[in-house]
């Protein structure tokens, strides 16, 4: 069973931007990426989708900001996001597209403070 690991999150500034990191050893390449993120208390909230041929969708909260990409050499997915805002603080995950079909990893904790 597939378990990704994200990475790159941390605590900034209002402003600051961040490029967060999604590696499915050997498989990433084979799948749409979604990228969601999480408040405690609250559900998963989707972010963003990146489909193997590089076409991209964005949720509401993610446009303008936010941009998806990947580089299926490296099994890789990232998600770029600029100008970040308090609201943006959550845990983000990446899986697959739709239903998603790896297990969760542990996410990468975005935290945006003055």
């Amino acid at each position: 069973q597939v378990q990704p690991v994200e990475s790159g999150g941390g605590l900034v500034q209002p402003g600051s931007s961040l490029r967060l990191s999604c590696v499915a050893s050997d498989v990433l390449h084979l799948y749409t990426v979604a990228w969601y993120r999480q408040v405690p208390g609250l559900g998963r909230e989707w972010v963003a989708t990146i489909t193997s041929s590089g076409i991209k969708t964005y949720g509401d909260s993610a446009e303008g900001r936010f941009t998806v990409s990947r580089d299926n050499a490296k099994n890789t997915a990232y998600l770029q996001i600029d100008n970040l805002r308090p609201e943006d603080t959550a845990t983000y995950y990446c899986n697959t597209g739709g239903r998603p079909a790896w297990n969760w990893g542990q996410g990468t904790q975005v935290t945006v403070s003055s």
